[in-house]
Formats: C-alpha cells, sequence, structure tokens
C-alpha cells in the first residue's frame, strides 16, 4: 500500500477504534497537505451516492483554472467524501471481496448495482487532447485518477470506514472468523492511492472551513 495512504492516522490503533484518539492523528502531515498557498480553497462534501459531483470537481477546476485564469498550482481543491461515498476510496479488491455495493445500496445511473470501483480509471473512448473545446479531450476527464492528476486532494472518513466494515460483518458479507477491526484493517490496507485518511469527516470539514478558510461546496440533487 502506498505510504501516503496512512501518513496521517498509525494504521494499527484506527483499525482496532471505532472512534479515532488525537493521539493517532498526525495533524502536522495534515496541515502541511491542506495550508499549502492559494488563491482558491474549496472543500467539496459528499455523502449520497453521486457519482456526478466529480464532473463538479472537473468543471470547478476547468472554471477556475480557464475561466478565471488562476494558475493550477493556486488553486486548491479537497474532496471530502463519507457514509456511502468513502467506498470511493477503496480499491476493487475491497468492492469484491465485501460486495460494497450491494452491502450499502450502491446503484448506477441505470438503477444497477455498482460491483466495482469504475471510477477510478480513466474512460478509454476520452483522449489526450488539450484542446478544450474537445469534448472527449483531457479536460473533460472524471476520473479519481485524472483529478487526482489535476491535483484535487482526496480525503478518507476513519469513522466511515469503521461503520462500514460493520456493515459488511453484518450482511454476512465477510468470513466468519473476522472481526471488524480485522475488516478495518483490510480496508485500510487497500484504500486507492494518493488517498488521505482523517478521523472524521464531518468534523475535518468544520476544520477546513474554520481554521484554513475553505469554501464549502455540496450537491444537493
Amino acid at each position: 500500500m502506498p505510504a501516503n495512504n496512512l501518513n496521517m492516522l498509525h494504521s494499527v490503533h484506527i483499525s482496532e477504534h471505532l472512534v479515532p484518539r488525537k493521539s493517532h492523528f498526525d495533524w502536522l502531515a495534515f496541515e502541511k497537505l491542506i495550508d499549502q498557498e492559494a488563491d482558491i480553497r474549496q472543500v467539496w462534501e459528499a455523502f449520497s451516492f453521486r457519482p456526478p459531483v466529480f464532473n463538479n470537481l472537473k468543471n470547478s477546476l476547468n472554471g477556475l483554472e480557464h475561466g478565471y485564469g488562476f494558475k493550477p498550482d493556486r488553486i486548491r481543491l479537497v474532496f471530502a467524501p463519507h457514509g456511502p461515498s468513502n467506498a470511493y476510496n477503496y480499491n476493487d479488491r475491497i468492492w469484491k471481496r465485501y460486495r460494497i455495493g450491494e452491502a450499502m445500496n450502491l446503484r448506477d445511473a441505470k438503477g444497477d448495482l455498482v460491483g466495482s470501483n469504475v471510477f477510478l480509471k480513466r474512460n478509454p473512448s476520452l483522449s489526450v487532447s488539450s484542446d478544450l473545446d474537445d469534448e472527449h479531450g483531457a479536460f473533460q476527464d472524471t476520473s479519481i485518477e485524472g483529478l487526482h492528476r489535476r491535483g484535487i486532494l482526496f480525503l478518507a472518513c476513519a469513522t466511515a470506514l469503521q461503520e462500514q466494515a460493520r456493515i459488511v460483518r453484518d450482511a454476512g458479507f465477510a468470513p466468519r472468523d473476522m472481526t471488524a477491526s480485522d475488516i478495518a484493517r483490510d480496508m485500510l490496507e487497500n484504500l486507492i492511492p494518493q488517498t488521505y485518511v482523517v478521523p472524521s469527516m464531518v468534523a475535518t470539514i468544520a476544520v477546513l472551513q474554520q481554521r484554513y478558510s475553505y469554501a464549502y461546496l455540496t450537491l444537493d440533487f
């Protein structure tokens, strides 16, 4: 697992506790990530499982960079999923082993259960064109990896992860000999790259707004 996934919380302790402790959180590492100099700071909250949020993130980047002319390195966007949306942070091993889509009733636009993290990789129908008006070009990439490349910081909620470990345990989707801590540890070890763990997302959003002056956005539809 990439080391940066757990550079804010110690994996052994977080996997064993339903409520993360302050002593397990590396505030300096957190601050180094989110307090970089920027002209624009946005935090995007996602609770309900609504994949169109990635299109909004892309549109925000395009508008700020090309519509308003902010330099990419002066834009700081943070994606803050929790609840069902924390599932975006798991790799396919977790999605398939614990039947994440079924356990949390995660469905696509057609109403079908989502069986893997189809949001991670770039759509192969897109080109690498840098033409801003190319509807199949690079600036229309809404994949998680594409948004990572453009500088969006993805956070993972330790509290949601613990709750989801219990959801799959209670649904019977984990081996019988696995405890909630075992499942949580497995989930932590199989987060997608460039994902950073925080104790509680709803608490983190308040910290980002009040202490670090991030503007708050979410989807409401």
